[in-house]
């Protein structure tokens, strides 16, 4: 078999069209999912010079490092990338409180569908 992007050693993140390529954030102690959000080119590049998640906010159209103003930062222990390289997986020691969700919870993954209704899985 040909080593192809599946097997080679070289890290060649696939950003889409918009130049973003999906982050999921994992707590790297007990890996709870904790966020998701996009990377350019320089949100990677920062947290892999600075060890601390940075992301693009595509409603703000800006870079932003993760917790600068609440405390809540965001140290990277490692990044992953699946077989094809368009998805990226930032496994992550909160900082501060340990919150991620801008609602104040640890997570942003705190409501679960049931139906066509939510339920809260956490207390709050």
């Amino acid at each position: 078999m040909a080593a192809g992007l599946e097997e080679t050693l070289a890290f060649q993140p696939r950003f889409d069209t918009d130049g973003l390529i999906p982050a999921i954030v994992t707590d790297a102690r007990d890996g709870t999912v904790l966020m998701f959000a996009f990377m350019n080119a320089e949100s990677l590049r920062l947290t892999q010079e600075t060890g601390f998640a940075h992301f693009w906010s595509r409603s703000r159209r800006s870079l932003w490092k993760k917790g600068e103003t609440s405390g809540e930062l965001l140290k990277v222990a490692e990044i992953l990338t699946d077989c094809d390289q368009d998805v990226l997986q930032v496994k992550a020691e909160p900082q501060g409180k340990g919150v991620s969700c801008h609602t104040g919870r640890r997570s942003c993954f705190y409501r679960r569908v049931d139906g066509q209704r939510l339920v809260f899985t956490d207390k709050g």
